[in-house]
């Protein structure tokens, strides 16, 4: 096989940032991506309808001409958000989810939940109008072994809560473990996840073996090789509930390669082809479409693109850095350096 086609595919988990590194990233995901869900966690967060609709429009006012790529928005959880604004939004068709990050479990979270109680009123809500809640699933008790916070989150907390609000759909974002895998086939059709590119392509020995790697560190972190295993065999499934989300993170290179650095890949660049090399190395490229074009329409109740994006087999360099206006300077990539067999015509 020289070429596949597929449904232009959709990005259901994506960070754009803001200003200049806004106007740096959006390009290359634009070109190939027709929708993208965008993350909410901006200095300071996007927590309300207005918010994001003004987000929106700066997203809209920085892509290439001619372009008619689609930023589904998102409102980010406090203990203090407000549930009718929600529904507003959501019908207004400003908001297409929401997020829950507990408070310090990532980049920008500080803002995030501190306790779910604080949260029943939103998340009955959230049933009643069959508005998503997009989760970041990892608990933040210090004593929990980075390794086991995903999981632990599963069935500490994710658990009750679709237990508690059984028509409540919900995305368990940037899957990391077989225990995510065994969590959405357990529920159903309402029970979704993403996956990412760096999730399907490496493990943890890829970040820490021959030292440490910090354009390999995201968080949920890389975890052991089986997980990477069970994430494959669930992505090239075909199952519905597993769809395609990059979580694609840019930082600066200064502030990934630093005494603390952050947490995030970014992996727009070269998105589809990341996706390509490990579909095709597990033997399932006839499976990519489903994944990357058709579950997360149907998990959203959007129809699905109608135009068409071509790869190629055409080795190719990821780039070593993608050039940022001000101080942020530079990013590198994901995979930057390396070579992938696949590229988008």
């Amino acid at each position: 096989m020289d070429s596949l086609t597929l449904r232009r595919p959709d990005d259901w988990h994506l960070h754009l940032r803001d200003a200049a590194m806004l106007d740096a990233v959006l390009p290359p995901t634009a070109a190939v991506f027709g929708r993208a869900v965008v993350m909410p966690n901006l200095k300071p967060p996007v927590t309300t309808t207005e918010q994001a609709a003004a987000y929106r429009e700066r997203i809209l006012a920085s892509l290439p001409e001619g372009s008619r790529f689609t930023p589904l928005m998102t409102a980010y959880l406090t203990d203090r958000t407000d549930p009718d604004d929600l529904a507003a939004g959501h019908a207004a068709g400003v908001l297409t989810a929401v997020k829950l990050y507990p408070a310090g479990a990532t980049t920008n979270s500080d803002a995030g939940v501190t306790s779910l109680t604080r949260l029943e009123r939103v998340l009955e809500r959230l049933a009643d109008i069959g508005m998503p809640l997009l989760v970041h699933g990892e608990v933040t008790d210090h004593d929990v072994d980075i390794f086991d916070r995903e999981a632990r989150f599963l069935d500490e907390v994710l658990e009750p809560i679709v237990a508690k609000f059984p028509t409540l759909r919900v995305v368990v974002e940037h899957a990391t473990t077989a225990e995510a895998v065994q969590f959405v086939r357990a529920h159903g059709e309402r029970v979704g996840c993403t996956i990412t590119p760096q999730h399907l392509l490496a493990n943890r020995n890829d970040l820490l073996v021959g030292g440490i790697r910090p354009h390999f560190y995201c968080l949920p972190v890389l975890k052991r090789r089986k997980h990477q295993v069970a994430l494959l065999e669930a992505a090239t499934s075909g199952e519905a509930g597993f769809f395609l989300g990059t979580d694609s993170a840019p930082h600066p290179k200064h502030a990934k390669e630093s005494d603390c650095g952050c947490a995030g890949c970014y992996s727009a660049p070269a998105a589809l082809p990341l996706y390509a090399e490990a579909f095709e190395r597990a033997g399932a490229l006839e499976h990519l479409e489903t994944f990357a074009s058709l579950n997360g329409p149907a998990f959203y109740g959007l129809p699905v693109n109608e135009d068409t994006v071509t790869l190629v087999r055409k080795s190719w360099e990821v780039p070593e850095s993608v050039a940022v206006d001000g101080p942020a300077s530079e990013i590198v990539p994901f995979w930057a350096g390396q070579s992938l067999r696949w590229r988008v015509a």
